[in-house]
């Protein structure tokens, strides 16, 4: 016999379930954007975290962050450092982070990025 949730339950259930969907309403260059934040800002450091992206990313990427971390890790192009930290969020409640750098796939994906030439730019 399963558990009827309470008022709460169900209310707390549907705003998760209706943030989660505005985060997938967003169009994928938005996420491919965050994406690409997060692997440069791994060129310009040796180790980060959430903590660190979120402070350089504007509050309407926050949401695909995570989401970001997990894709380049899913591709192998950070890895996990076996280190955490406590979130800074205040909402977090201390919550333990991943703390991330560029795998040997990133550095070479860095690196060719680096040596191509610069490509001109059209005109606006």
């Amino acid at each position: 016999m399963t558990r009827r949730l309470s008022p709460a339950e169900r209310l707390a259930s549907a705003e998760k379930d209706l943030l989660l969907e505005d985060i997938a309403d967003q169009s994928s260059w938005d996420r491919f954007l965050v994406e690409q934040a997060v692997f440069h800002y791994g060129t310009r450091h040796d180790e980060f975290s959430a903590n660190d992206l979120r402070d350089v990313l504007p509050e309407l990427s926050h949401g695909f962050l995570g989401a970001a971390i997990n894709s380049l890790r899913t591709a192998g192009i950070i890895e996990h450092t076996g280190r955490v930290v406590p979130s800074t969020l205040d909402s977090t409640h201390g919550h333990r982070l991943g703390v991330w750098r560029l795998s040997l796939k990133g550095l070479v994906i860095a690196e060719q990025r680096r040596r191509r030439p610069e490509q001109p730019r059209a005109a606006a």
